[in-house]
């Protein structure tokens, strides 16, 4: 199974790849630059990450990684507010390239162990995911930090790597 990990900056994509890969997080992270590939096998599925940077000058490269993967997993700093308009409109540029068209999409709402992150509904909303049709969309808020929720991420990507198209 091949997944690309996107969204903007400082949402925690390769602390969660960290999570999923090896247990631990660690609050001193570096930025991404360009991409970091991670092979992690649970149970008996390899999944092969892609942890691309999600500054400004990376976004144009996310497509090109995301072609043909099993699934796409986007995410969110869910205490990020002033972030979540540029997020939300980066994922829907992102899905409107037909070369993604039918790819599952999984959003996760990371750092909900910070005061004031938004709930599942709170981001669905924000997200405005309700509004993708093509595709199945799945959402989680999770904490990397506290490793909360990240069972239920795997079982969902376990789950997914079985239905590849």
């Amino acid at each position: 199974m091949e997944l690309s990990l996107i969204g903007l900056q400082n949402a925690g994509k390769t602390s969660l790849v960290n999570v999923i890969a090896a247990g631990g997080y660690s609050e001193d992270m570096i930025p991404t630059v360009g991409f970091n590939m991670r092979k992690v096998t649970k149970g008996n599925v390899t999944i092969k990450l892609w942890d691309l940077g999600g500054q400004p000058r990376f976004r144009s490269m996310w497509e090109r990684y995301c072609r043909a993967v099993s699934a796409i997993v986007y995410v969110v700093d869910a205490a990020d507010y002033d972030n979540i308009p540029v997020s939300k409109s980066e994922l829907h540029d992102l899905l409107s390239k037909p070369s993604l068209n039918g790819i599952p999409l999984l959003v996760l709402g990371n750092k909900m162990d910070k005061p004031g992150a938004l709930s599942k509904e709170d981001l669905t909303e924000q997200m405005d995911l309700r509004s993708i049709d093509d595709r199945e969309v799945c959402c989680y808020v999770i904490s990397c930090k506290n490793a909360t929720n990240i069972d239920s991420v795997i079982d969902w990507l376990v789950k997914h790597s079985k239905t590849k198209n």
